[in-house]
């Protein structure tokens, strides 16, 4: 016979060895039934990723890539805690930014940087939130803000200098920008 202490009630109660290996191994296999799921959930991402990325697979199959995306966020929604969300979460948004949907790309960005500030593409997912806005949607307010942003939470980041950049070209047109190069190439050359 087994006494543990009934943690409610706070006193000691008696538990028969039957009961608590019962207990055990009902616990167990609510626990393996979780993983089990988390597994094939991740196994069926890998699938998908294999397929569609691999050499052999030259043309991009659009059906399989919703669902590639749909999977990545369906495991983020259902392991939230789980050290691949975030990952996976920043592989959909790329995939909406580039074939989907920029909106929708924007929304994963947003629950990125709400859900998993401590990621280490949360930076990452803000510049490219801005490059959205600027160059898919072109809303060059947003995207101004989104950069001014950037540069205050993270002004010695790796892409806090392209930041720079777009901000100083916001709504400049190519021939805007090849004059202005034009022009700085040649005053350069006369020093």
């Amino acid at each position: 016979m087994i006494i543990m202490r009934n943690p409610i009630l706070n006193r000691p109660f008696n538990m028969d060895r039957t009961t608590l290996i019962s207990l055990l191994t009902i616990l167990s296999f609510l626990v393996s039934c979780g993983n089990s799921e988390k597994s094939k959930l991740a196994k069926s991402i890998k699938v998908m990723e294999d397929t569609l990325f691999s050499e052999t697979h030259p043309a991009i199959d659009m059906t399989m890539t919703t669902k590639l995306v749909d999977t990545y966020i369906e495991y983020a929604d259902k392991y939230p805690n789980d050290s691949l969300a975030p990952v996976y979460l920043f592989k959909a948004g790329d995939i909406a930014m580039n074939l989907l949907d920029p909106n929708k790309a924007i929304q994963i960005f947003d629950r990125i940087l709400t859900e998993y500030p401590t990621y280490e593409k949360t930076p990452h997912c803000l510049f490219l939130k801005g490059f959205i806005y600027e160059n898919e949607l072109k809303n060059l307010e947003m995207a101004r803000q989104i950069y001014q942003e950037f540069l205050t939470k993270y002004p010695t980041n790796e892409f806090a200098d392209d930041v720079k950049i777009s901000l100083d070209n916001l709504g400049k047109s190519p021939e805007e920008l090849i004059k202005e190069f034009q022009e700085k190439a040649k005053t350069d050359s006369l020093q």
